[in-house]
């Protein structure tokens, strides 16, 4: 059981705690609160915002507020201080300014603010802002707090749901926010339509219209105003301090508007009429000067399409761009005599451009591009003549010692004879393959000539006096010469084929070498399986596709095509006149049409003797039991030793 002593200690350690609460509550309301403000001042001046008010324990951004809201520089001080000594003088200097501008401070060190003292930065802070954004403040005789809080009674007198009479509690439902806007500003909100008793509705609804519609910014939250206890009494006076200097700036803005309309209905013409020619003046020179200067600095890349490409822009220009400059110094010359003219009727001192924007300056650079878009032309029409005759000699350079390079491989094709049945049959093959090699050289050479020919296109070239050939001509007599090479080649390769063919006829060798010619397509001396295939047909031969793919990969060993060697060794192989049992085999299956067995009628059809035909009806067994159905495979294997 606790004593009386006990409980009354327990109670006041109690309202101790809630006081240190309290306190701590407002001191992080005060802290955000004064950090947007100083973020708020130090933007008008472009610098970066700050996060924390500990940023000011250099001096740097104090100094810099000081300057921004006195209006003033306060000298020479270190920008970057790394040292605590230059930090402190940072300090000492701004608070040598808040006590000239006779600021009273009492216990607050240049070191209290170096080391971070939160509450005595923030009571620095709130003298400042006292200093010099709520002390100006006067209604009726009084200032400061009073006068600000006499300003906002007034201005919210007419509306019921509002009464005003402290910078804490008067504020906590925003009907007082919404009501000095609307007061001012009744297009900016509707505050008989407010729903009274949403109090961060309201709250919210007045800050987010003061930032974006009056450019106060949100020095506090919602739940600063609304959520707390006691709302902080220094965080609200700043952020009202922004209303009441809002719509005091508007108000004297107003109030000067209707003081220089008069005049300014009376001067505004003639000030926006000279301007106007001063605007006008100094751009046309400046673009006149502007592509003049491109003009002296343009350089070409050579070729026929950037000349080209300048010589369209150069023209574009004169159609579009120049044409406007001249409608604009026309304009700009009267647009002068009408100033002079409105001047005298209302009795006015003369215009006189300033030095540089003068008719005279103007007429002056006028004849400058004149002058330059003569010295274009002529540069540009210099440098098209140029690339087309350096064009016309590098494509005949090129075609003609390429046709040079052509003539001599076909005379030393044309050179080659002799006999194939020297000890050297392959000589002459070897040389063709050579010369095969330099044609390879020249498509590459053909290539650049095709390059050239297509810039010669480009530049509209037509005829070229330092060569007959032209792109078509090479082309084609290179396609002549390879044509030529390959049709040596195999003519060679073939020959040597058929000199050691001595069982072949002149007649039987001539039909297998035009056939596979003829099959040739690709001129390459080989048959593809398919070519292969069609040559067969062509020579009177047919298989079945199992058959011909058999042949074919015998014939070539496994290879994708067949050459001409390959060829006429199988063909003597199936036309030499022997009696093999494979060769007979085949022979009798032609015969009996792929059957397995042949008939007496289709030995007659043969061409057989009667009696022959009779004969191997006799002797031939019948296959399967089945009567003139002629095994001959039968008949052959027993006829031939194993």
């Amino acid at each position: 059981m606790t004593t009386p002593f006990e409980q009354s200690a327990a109670s006041q350690e109690a309202q101790n705690d809630l006081v240190l609460l309290l306190d701590k509550a407002w001191e992080d309301v005060q802290q955000r609160t004064f950090t947007k403000w100083v973020s708020t001042k130090l933007a008008t001046r472009g610098l970066p915002s700050i996060e924390h008010l500990d940023k000011l324990s250099d001096g740097t951004v104090l100094i810099q507020l000081l300057e921004i809201i006195g209006d003033t520089t306060l000298g020479r001080y270190n920008k970057n201080p790394r040292l605590r000594i230059q930090q402190v003088e940072n300090v000492n200097k701004a608070l040598e300014f808040i006590k000239f501008r006779g600021i009273n401070l009492t216990n607050i060190g240049a070191e209290d603010i170096t080391d971070g003292n939160t509450k005595l930065i923030l009571g620095l802070i709130w003298t400042i802002i006292l200093r010099f954004t709520i002390a100006e403040i006067s209604q009726e005789g009084l200032t400061a707090k009073e006068g600000l809080l006499l300003w906002c009674q007034r201005k919210t007198a007419n509306y019921h749901d509002v009464n005003v009479r402290d910078f804490t509690f008067s504020w906590a439902d925003g009907l007082a926010f919404c009501a000095l806007i609307h007061c001012h500003r009744p297009d900016l909100l509707d505050y008989h339509s407010l729903d009274k008793s949403d109090r961060h509705a309201n709250t919210a609804l007045a800050f987010e219209v003061a930032e974006s519609q009056l450019g106060i910014p949100k020095l506090l939250d919602v739940a600063d105003v609304c959520d707390m206890a006691k709302p902080d009494e220094r965080s609200i006076m700043t952020y009202v301090a922004q209303y009441f200097h809002a719509f005091s700036a508007l108000g004297k803005v107003d109030a000067a508007n209707r003081r220089v309309t008069k005049f300014a209905d009376m001067m505004k013409s003639a000030w926006e009429m000279e301007n106007d020619y001063e605007r006008r003046v100094k751009k046309l020179m400046a673009d006149i000067t502007s592509i003049l200067s491109v003009w002296r600095n343009a350089s070409f890349d050579g070729t026929y399409v950037g000349a080209k490409r300048q010589s369209a822009e150069f023209i574009d220009y004169k159609t579009t761009t120049k044409r406007t400059w001249v409608a604009e110094k026309h304009d700009v010359d009267t647009l002068l005599g009408n100033i002079q003219t409105k001047l005298k009727t209302y009795n006015l001192k003369p215009y006189h451009p300033p030095t540089g924007l003068t008719l005279q300056d103007l007429d002056q650079t006028w004849q400058q591009l004149l002058q330059g878009e003569v010295q274009r032309r002529q540069k540009i029409n210099k440098q098209i003549r140029e690339v087309k005759q350096s064009l016309e000699q590098s494509f005949a350079k090129l075609a003609n010692d390429f046709q040079e390079s052509l003539n001599s491989i076909s005379g030393s094709l044309a050179a080659l004879d002799g006999d194939l049945q020297a000890t050297k049959p392959h000589a002459q093959l070897n040389s063709v393959k050579s010369l095969s090699n330099r044609v390879g050289s020249l498509e590459t050479s053909l290539d650049k000539i095709r390059g050239v020919n297509r810039q010669c296109q480009e530049a509209n070239i037509e005829e070229n006096d330092y060569t007959i050939y032209s792109m078509d001509d090479l082309t084609y007599d290179l396609s002549l010469l390879k044509k030529a090479l390959s049709n040596k080649a195999a003519f060679i390769e073939n020959q040597i084929v058929s000199r050691n063919m001595t069982n072949l006829t002149p007649a039987q060798l001539e039909e297998f070498e035009s056939a596979f010619r003829f099959f040739d397509k690709d001129n390459s001396n080989t048959l593809t399986e398919l070519e292969f295939k069609a040559c067969l047909a062509g020579l009177g031969y047919s298989y079945s596709d199992d058959e011909f793919t058999r042949i074919f990969q015998k014939c070539t060993q496994g290879r994708e095509e067949c050459s001409f060697e390959q060829f006429t060794k199988f063909m003597v192989s199936i036309t030499e006149d022997q009696t093999t049992p494979d060769q007979l085999r085949e022979s009798f299956k032609a015969v009996a049409g792929d059957k397995e067995y042949i008939t007496e009628l289709e030995l007659k059809r043969v061409g057989l003797p009667a009696d022959t035909t009779q004969y191997l009806a006799q002797v031939m067994p019948n296959k399967d039991g089945e009567q003139g159905h002629l095994d001959y495979l039968k008949f052959l294997d027993n006829t031939f030793a194993a």
